[in-house]
């Protein structure tokens, strides 16, 4: 389509505007991009996604991360397909959670157990009330930055978010084992759970993984507080390790929140449990009417299995690394402070002594119009079918940005 004809994203856009608060929310809202940047999509094929006037992007935001395969990876899509066939929802879950949690157990060392849900707010949210459960105690120590929902509890002071909400928070600051001990020493006798993230990767900082004393300090703790560990791998869940992230630093949580990557793009999230929180889970109250839906299960028994056959997180570190070296180099080149941090599979790009984030926005902007879809501040994700192929014809384009910037 030609989007000088008709900009179907702008209309789409003003029409939202009359029917939905906003126009959008959250963080898919393009108001909170650099202008330019598109709200509305209509496709995507791999690693490439179109928006709404048919424009193509090699994408490197995944739909935020749940396209860990590829937009409309065939064996998911054939897996969801033939499970629509036979039905989605019913009075009861279909054969797909079992194996699904079969699977699950399978696959990730720390699990006894697995219970579904459909976002990732959802499996925060149930890894705290269990651990609260099975400790009879209230608080839970959180990281200060750190993001790990879109709920009262755990949202930063907004609009509708109460002190009383977030009473029994206690904040540390990750990667610190003296904070961290701090924090725990604070609320001795009333210690529930430590939250930690798979890696520190707060909006618009510097991505942090981390270190090996402060994961055995956070498992040390846990245990000597006789409260849970829990590791939030919403976001980079399947994409550091298929056991769990914090398989890398050789610690295992009791309890881990998933969801994003899981099912490559449908609605589905889950928590994973060691036998300590077994009873603790089925003591929870936490349900949804859609939660036990077989297609969304069926893509996920996909997804795994094609990540194992493929080696999956080995092929989204060497493409994260390719890029990584070409963009490094094309930098130096032209003599831009490139910041590139985070795990190669999921970066962030950011640029020294950008404070108003004009140099950082540009470059987005630059490439954006040259068909590569890259994001400011936030995280970025690389899924298996970013291959060697896609990246060199993405540093080709970076190089004409660079260039265009210097």
């Amino acid at each position: 389509m030609d989007s000088q004809a008709f900009d179907a994203d702008a209309a789409l856009k003003e029409r939202a505007v009359r029917v939905i608060p906003g126009g959008m929310w959250g963080h898919q809202n393009s108001a909170r991009l650099p202008a330019g940047y598109p709200q509305f999509f209509s496709g995507g094929e791999g690693c490439r996604s179109r928006d709404a006037n048919g424009r193509s992007y090699i994408d490197y935001m995944c739909a935020w991360g749940p396209m860990i395969l590829g937009y409309a990876d065939p064996d998911v899509e054939e897996a969801a397909a033939r499970q629509r066939a036979e039905g989605d929802g019913f009075n009861g879950p279909t054969p797909r959670l079992v194996e699904l949690a079969e699977l699950v157990v399978d696959v990730v060392p720390h699990a006894d157990w697995a219970l579904f849900s459909k976002n990732g707010t959802d499996a925060t949210t149930a890894c705290v009330t269990t651990a609260r459960a099975g400790t009879g105690r209230r608080k839970v120590l959180v990281a200060r930055g750190a993001y790990h929902g879109a709920i009262p509890w755990c949202t930063p002071s907004v609009a509708g978010v109460t002190e009383e909400d977030r009473a029994h928070l206690v904040p540390y600051d990750y990667n610190d084992v003296e904070s961290l001990e701090a924090a725990a020493e604070s609320v001795k006798g009333d210690l529930a759970a430590i939250l930690v993230s798979a890696f520190k990767h707060d909006l618009g900082k510097e991505h942090v993984l981390p270190t090996s004393a402060f994961a055995q300090a956070a498992r040390r703790i846990a245990d000597a507080h006789d409260a849970a560990l829990i590791v939030d791998d919403v976001r980079a869940g399947f994409r550091l390790d298929l056991g769990g992230s914090w398989e890398v630093v050789g610690v295992r949580p009791d309890l881990s929140a998933w969801s994003k990557a899981i099912a490559n793009g449908r609605a589905l999230a889950m928590v994973t449990g060691n036998d300590r929180f077994r009873e603790a889970a089925t003591k929870i109250y936490t349900t949804g009417s859609f939660w036990t839906a077989g297609v969304a299960m069926a893509a996920s028994i996909a997804t795994i299995t094609k990540l194992r056959h493929v080696d999956g997180v080995a092929k989204m570190w060497g493409a994260g690394e390719r890029l990584r070296k070409g963009l490094q180099a094309q930098a130096d080149k032209y003599g831009l402070p490139l910041k590139q941090s985070g795990p190669a599979q999921m970066p962030v790009f950011l640029f020294d002594g950008d404070g108003d984030r004009s140099l950082g926005n540009r470059f987005c902007l630059e490439a954006l119009a040259r068909g590569v879809y890259f994001h400011p501040t936030h995280t970025m994700f690389l899924s298996v079918a970013h291959t060697d192929a896609v990246i060199d014809e993405t540093l080709e384009i970076t190089d004409e940005v660079f260039k265009a910037i210097a």
